[in-house]
């Protein structure tokens, strides 16, 4: 291993990620296609780089794919243990009033949670969204107090929510970037409930509705996610599949009908799948080496990542990357488990593709007098001749 001295670091080559194909023919990567859509974004789901985006960031109604924050929120609940699948909701006389789709829920009725998170995403039900809203928060507008809270925790800084389901109004908001952060969120942080988001129909009341993804009827690789429609917003998708394990997301706005949408989401998957690839390198929680402490009760700290380190490259590309490690050579203990002590560079050719921070993976306390002063003396003489 080579260690040279550099600013005040250490620098550690962690060496090459793959070897470099030696005459291997290079991938053709060709523009990607234009959508007749207002805004679109086609994103990894695992690394959540973004492949492909026009206006990505336009703020725009988002109409029904509101739902997605509002399921999201329910299972977030759920899984909380803040309310049960099994609760039974009254519904009031707004949520059954509420036009446009429907679950066809009865005031005054009650009905399941787990009926009702089938009916937000698979029926795109108002009068559901409205019920859960409220039994959740209290209110509609408490619960959209949830959603936007829910909304910066991720990143979503081009999004505002006013309601449940997507009504629309001047103040309601999203972009296709953001709900593609939203879908990913869903995907992740709750593989159970996001089986739902595949279910082709759902039976309520003697009334079954399908699913308005057409995606899910025209390719098997289709697992979710939502659609969504009103004359301000046109005609809105946002639709996950996983190919050879890899998970793209893409997020559609403004298209001018259903069929329209399906046809353009399926375009930027096509294009992503065919000329992308990813791949995770390092793990989060992964020892990628041991930092030098002084002054603690330990004299080294492991160091790793706090999360997956995960490249989308063009085809072929991925052979061709390189890792660089630096730690910080003054490591002065206390030191708390997740303090940055370095940083991990990935470079293809002297570009650098990625910079992630290297973290302490355990807790080194600070040591005793005698050690505390033995590493003064050291650090002393260190630094005299660093």
């Amino acid at each position: 291993m080579n260690i040279t001295s550099f600013a005040q670091r250490a620098f550690f080559f962690l060496g090459l990620l793959t070897a470099p194909l030696v005459g291997a023919s290079q991938q053709v990567i060709p523009a990607p296609p234009q959508l007749a859509a207002t805004s679109y974004v086609l994103m990894d789901a695992a690394s959540g780089q973004v492949l492909v985006e026009s206006n990505g960031d336009q703020r725009l109604p988002p109409a029904s794919l509101t739902k997605l924050m509002t399921a999201y929120i329910a299972t977030q609940e759920i899984n909380r243990g803040q309310i049960k699948e099994t609760d039974m909701v009254r519904v009031s006389e707004k949520a059954w009033r509420m036009g446009g789709s429907k679950m066809f829920i009865e005031v005054g009725k009650e009905v399941s949670v787990n009926d009702l998170l089938h009916g937000i995403i698979i029926q795109s039900g108002n009068d559901a969204s409205v019920a859960i809203a409220e039994h959740i928060a209290g209110s509609e507008d408490a619960f959209a107090d949830m959603m936007n809270t829910h909304a910066r925790r991720l990143g979503m800084t081009n999004t505002f929510f006013v309601n449940s389901t997507g009504w629309p109004d001047p103040d309601h908001y999203s972009s296709a970037h953001d709900m593609a952060k939203l879908a990913r969120a869903i995907i992740f942080d709750d593989q159970e409930h996001y089986a739902i988001y595949k279910q082709k129909e759902f039976l309520w009341n003697g009334i079954k509705q399908p699913n308005r993804n057409l995606l899910l009827w025209r390719d098997s690789t289709v697992d979710g996610l939502k659609t969504g429609h009103t004359e301000e917003a046109g005609y809105c998708l946002v639709a996950s599949a996983v190919r050879d394990g890899q998970r793209l997301i893409a997020s559609v706005f403004g298209t001018v009908s259903e069929q329209a949408r399906a046809a353009e989401v399926q375009k930027l998957l096509t294009y992503g799948f065919r000329f992308f690839e990813s791949r995770t390198f390092y793990q989060k929680g992964a020892e990628l080496a041991q930092a030098i402490v002084w002054k603690g009760q330990a004299s080294q700290v492991k160091a790793g990542l706090a999360e997956d380190l995960t490249l989308t490259m063009p085809k072929g590309q991925l052979e061709k990357l390189q890792a660089s490690m630096v730690l910080e050579p003054q490591l002065v203990a206390p030191i708390q488990q997740g303090d940055v002590i370095g940083k991990v560079e990935v470079r293809l050719g002297d570009e650098v593709v990625r910079s992630t921070d290297l973290v302490a993976l355990e807790t080194v306390e600070e040591g005793g007098l005698l050690r505390r002063l033995w590493d003064s003396i050291r650090l002393f003489f260190y630094g005299l001749f660093n």
